[in-house]
């Protein structure tokens, strides 16, 4: 392991009598007063530090309001500790192993395994200038700042949150919420704890851990290994899948929580580690997204891969996630994190029609559509339907009724408020009858949690904070020239690379005059969709300097117009763009614009896709050398893999098939790249993506594959007293081979249902499924329901061999059948090899 540079800590005396802040800004370094020394201003304090000086060294330059936002951003949780730990395993059924995922041993290997990046001020206990001495004091993982404070609290109540401590800036005269005085929630409520060792990872004392229980359990403070171990079978109770993490009568000593930051936050571009296992804050930017982030991985750390929710939650590729796996509307989903860059000259649609609660210093007697929170002074608000401009956000541009709103939904969807506001509007996979409430999903209500939820008031009253951040220069534009010129200073303190060096050695590659031909070829063929300023607004795009600077100097073009295409006029794997979950009565219907759901299906598509569902938005291309793998499942390019030393965390599995959609035999397939977000790291990876990008015939197709039967029990159970057995239920198996977007999005509910009332009732069947596919097709698929329940009624645990019997089965019940993940996006095929080198030397000055 090696050693972690600890500064020497700093201590500042206060003059008596001074108005102390809860934290006090000295060159970047923040120091906080202990809670007990906090209320009393009369006598020289000594403070010690709450972090080490880099986190907020690396804010210094940001306005009063950015810093605030970006340490909301890395570090609230919202209380979504609760989430992670009780909700996730009891509500949903998944586990997480966070030992497996964050142990101090895991230190070097994190980065190569799951893609996370290490806090620079966190140490390995026992190291020159560590706190700790050893793994015990910190229950196995490394020691970070305010963990003095904190590791006094395991299985204690009373810790006092350091988010109490969060310097708020004053609240804004013209908030009609605040004019009179400040009426923030308690920045208590944003939760933050101190960090795991991973960047967006936070960890909180659990007071109801048992040092004695534990012990006896692991043999050690420092080992989670018993409690890792599968749960113990007992006959006559049927197996079991899980281990100790779902055994609610041992507690952990940490409760774990995550942040916006822990997907977003990425190795700067323009500034990379030497070594990804030990970056400096230098080289970590908040806002462009983690190409190499395994978070469906992280997430299903704890679970066996032959579960149905293992499946559902945990195959997505590096640096992509599926953002509908908790609220379950099973469309395979998986998409990369956006890169906030630039947003504020991100395009804007006007006159949407939205409907969205709305800030008012009063409500009108007796309107069920306002509310004042109580103890306040006119902090109300009001829902009502009105025009706006909105951003269209999202691959498929859902989050459409606001920017301070899709913040405030980012927290939600990783958890915070789950039990008072939306653990019962989610989709119970087990649920069989869909009559009872979570055999589907149901809206989520933003006034209901409003009222109910103070961690989602915390964080609503400090939205601005957080959007400032976002358009402070941590989002900016990040140049291939820029990121060249500081790679030679590493050994040159004075070089010099310009943009002109650039297109001097991009020409020399790709061929003489090949940026000027490029940015042609760029203006005929793509500037349509990825510019965010029409013709008719800034003239001819042959005319245009993709690159020019606006006033403040500020990239003036986007590089995107987010406009709305059909998800098969791009031809890419529709089924991200089939998800549901901002359709009228599903479960982020609330963050959905009338405008959205408005929108008309596309004829081209086959599968449900009504309610302003099947369209993909054009993205932006800026700093896209950086960005690569391409498309919104980053399938384009070639697949990447970290190679972990444990190869236990080694999740890469081959997605490459033949023409025939068969698996290739290792030795006859593409090797994954090893993770390098070095500069010309970046560069090679962006260069193979593009050629693959612009030669769709000649991509090798890649499908995700099961490579387990995955087991799903169905039917309720009885108990008589000695042992558990079945009734009216069976085992349910998804056989291995078959691709995880069929998997993922079969309806296995409705496909029990139809073949249990095809099997009692044929005829109200036959009918109900010639309304829904029409008769040929309907009658056919009545016949294979008929067919299949005959089959299982004689052999119940044929199931795998059933569905292979019947492939129009698998076929009906998907909300999406595509398979190949890597295909569409035939723009630019047709261009000559030499037009296609100019575009992709082109680009790589944007």
């Amino acid at each position: 392991m090696k050693k972690t540079h600890i500064p020497v800590q700093i201590i500042l005396p206060l003059v008596i009598g001074a108005v102390l802040p809860d934290y006090a800004m000295s060159n970047g370094i923040g120091l906080r007063l202990p809670s007990a020394q906090a209320s009393r201003a009369s006598a020289m304090k000594v403070l010690p530090t709450p972090d080490r000086s880099g986190f907020y060294a690396a804010a210094s330059g940001l306005t009063a309001s950015e810093q605030a936002g970006r340490e909301i951003w890395y570090k609230a949780t919202a209380g979504n500790s609760r989430f992670y730990t009780y909700v996730f395993p009891q509500r949903l059924n998944v586990l997480v192993d966070w030992y497996r995922v964050l142990n101090a041993h895991e230190h070097e290997d994190r980065f190569a395994a799951w893609g996370l990046i290490n806090d620079p001020d966190c140490c390995m206990p026992g190291t020159a200038g560590c706190p700790a001495r050893t793994l015990e004091e910190t229950y196995g993982f490394e020691w970070c700042p305010g963990d003095e404070e904190l590791l006094k609290y395991v299985g204690h109540g009373g810790y006092r949150d350091p988010a109490c401590d969060h310097r708020d800036t004053p609240a804004l005269k013209a908030d009609p919420h605040h004019g009179s005085q400040d009426q923030r929630q308690s920045a208590c409520d944003l939760a933050f704890g101190t960090s795991t060792g991973a960047v967006g990872f936070r960890k909180f004392p659990n007071p109801r851990f048992d040092r004695s229980r534990w012990i006896e359990l692991n043999g050690s403070l420092a080992s989670w290994e018993g409690y890792r171990l599968p749960l113990p079978k007992k006959t006559g109770t049927g197996s079991s899948e899980f281990s100790r993490l779902a055994d609610g009568s041992i507690e952990p000593p940490f409760l774990i929580g995550i942040t916006c930051a822990s997907c977003h936050v990425a190795f700067d571009p323009l500034n990379p580690p030497k070594n990804p296992a030990d970056p400096k804050w230098e080289n970590i930017r908040g806002t462009i997204g983690n190409q190499y982030l395994r978070m469906s991985e992280i997430l299903t750390s704890g679970m066996a891969g032959t579960t149905l929710e293992a499946q559902l939650f945990g195959q997505a590729r590096p640096g992509t996630s599926d953002t509908s796996a908790i609220a379950t509307d099973q469309v395979h989903n998986p998409g990369s994190t956006n890169a906030i860059i630039h947003t504020q000259v991100r395009p804007t649609f006007d006159n949407e029609q939205v409907m969205r609660w709305r800030k008012v210093a009063a409500c009108e007697a007796a309107n069920p559509t306002c509310w004042c929170e109580p103890g306040r002074d006119g902090k109300c608000w009001r829902r009502e339907r009105d025009v706006a401009t909105v951003h269209h956000l999202l691959k498929g541009g859902e989050d459409s009724i606001g920017a301070l709103e899709a913040i405030q939904r980012v927290y939600i969807n990783i958890g915070s408020c789950s039990e008072q506001c939306w653990a019962n509007h989610l989709t119970d996979l087990r649920q069989l009858d869909p009559h009872r409430r979570n055999f589907g999903q149901t809206p989520f209500d933003i006034g209901q949690c409003r009222r109910d939820c103070a961690s989602f008031r915390a964080i609503e009253d400090r939205l601005e904070n957080i959007h400032d951040f976002l358009l402070s220069r941590e989002g900016e534009a990040t140049d291939l020239a820029r990121a060249r010129e500081l790679a030679l200073r590493d050994s040159n303190p004075n070089a010099v690379y310009t943009m002109a060096d650039l297109e001097a050695d991009l020409n020399k590659k790709f061929g003489e005059n090949s940026v000027g031909r490029g940015r042609e070829v760029f203006a005929d063929k793509c500037a349509r969709c990825h510019s965010s300023t029409p013709e008719l607004v800034g003239g001819a795009f042959r005319s245009r300097d993709f690159r020019a600077r606006d006033a403040t100097g500020m990239r003036a073009d986007w590089l995107g117009s987010d406009e709305s295409v059909f998800a098969s006029e791009v031809g890419t794997h529709r089924c991200r763009s089939l998800h549901s979950n901002h359709m009228m009565g599903h479960i982020w219907e609330e963050y959905g614009s009338e405008t959205l759901r408005a929108q008309p299906p596309d004829p081209n598509i086959r599968e449900p896709h009504d309610g302003g569902r099947g369209y993909y938005r054009n993205i932006s291309l800026l700093s896209v050398w950086a960005h690569a793998p391409f498309l919104h499942n980053n399938s384009v390019g070639p697949e990447l893999c970290g190679k972990p030393a444990n190869r236990m965390n080694n999740f890469y599995r081959s997605p490459y098939v033949d023409a025939d959609g068969q698996a290739r035999p290792v030795d006859n397939a593409l090797g994954c790249w090893s993770y390098d977000p070095s500069v010309e790291g970046r560069f090679k990876l962006y260069m193979a993506s593009m050629r693959d990008l612009l030669n769709p015939r000649s991509r090798t197709p890649k499908i995700s594959r099961t490579d387990n039967d995955i087991n799903v029990m169905l039917g309720p159970r009885i108990w008589d007293g000695k042992r558990e057995g079945e009734l009216l239920g069976f085992n349910l198996v998804l056989p291995a081979g078959f691709s995880v977007s069929r998997v993922t999005s079969f309806q296995h509910k409705a496909f029990v249902n139809d073949m249990l009332l095809a099997k009692r009732k044929s005829a109200m069947a036959e009918e109900k499924l010639v309304r829904q596919f029409g008769r040929g097709e309907g009658k056919k698929i009545a016949g294979d329901l008929r067919s299949a329940a005959d089959a299982l009624t004689k052999e119940p645990a044929r199931m795998a061999e059933v569905l292979h019997s019947f492939p129009r089965l698998m076929t009906s019940y998907s909300f999406c059948t595509a398979e190949i993940e890597n295909e569409g996006h035939p723009f630019g095929e047709d261009l000559s090899d030499g037009d296609k080198d100019a575009l992709i030397a082109f680009l790589a000055t944007l």
